[in-house]
């Protein structure tokens, strides 16, 4: 049984969900000089449920050699990724997260009025000489029409920046959503219900 795992993310919100869990971890996070961008670049057309496993799965292998040079003790090591779709919309397959400004607002402006998919994958890597188990969890959102002052002041706020569709559910975007099917969680970056049962099978405790 182990006490505690690694996690392979900055994100304030995958720290916020597991803490909500009961979950104890210890940070393993890129280095300065480790290319973790270009792992984010999606493949000529590449689907978004085969972009967030690779990511994934992409990210748990330089967590693993991270581990590897870093000289502390083994625990399982978490990683995961999020990013949202428009299936099947010519520019829309997957949304990252926007460059700048200009992009938010292309971003925002194509889930205007419409409903996407939020495509979370988790993985837990649960012993060094293993390969990590990947799980992902996929949860439709419906946004409003917005309109351009919308759009403009959302962008103005700063929210968009550093989000995969640029909006986060948990914050000022809330106010256009008026339906979600699936995982509150899993939009939020981290789906619970699939990160326990991982952490379940790697006897790790929690709760």
């Amino acid at each position: 049984m182990f006490s505690f795992v690694y996690l392979a993310s900055q994100s304030p919100r995958r720290q916020e969900l597991l803490r909500q869990i009961g979950v104890q971890f210890e940070m393993l996070v890129a280095q300065p000089g480790e290319d973790s961008e270009s792992i984010e670049t999606p493949l000529p057309d590449e689907k978004a449920r085969a972009y967030v496993e690779r990511v994934t799965l992409a990210k748990s292998a330089a967590a693993l050699a991270r581990w590897q040079n870093s000289g502390r003790p083994w625990a399982p090591i978490l990683c995961a990724d999020t990013t949202v779709s428009l299936p099947g919309h010519p520019t829309g397959e997957i949304l990252g997260k926007p460059d700048d400004a200009s992009d938010a607002a292309r971003i925002l402006s194509l889930l205007s009025g419409r409903t996407h998919e939020v495509l979370s994958a988790v993985a837990l890597t649960s012993s060094a000489n293993d390969k990590p188990l990947c799980l992902v969890q996929v949860s439709e959102v419906s946004f409003a029409s917005l309109t351009v002052a919308q759009i403009e002041a959302y962008i103005a706020s700063g929210e968009p920046f550093g989000k995969a569709g640029a909006y986060g559910i948990q914050g000022l975007a809330s106010a256009f959503i008026p339906l979600i099917k699936g995982s509150y969680s899993g939009i939020m970056g981290l789906p619970i219900y699939e990160t326990t049962q991982l952490l379940d099978r790697a006897q790790v405790s929690y709760l």
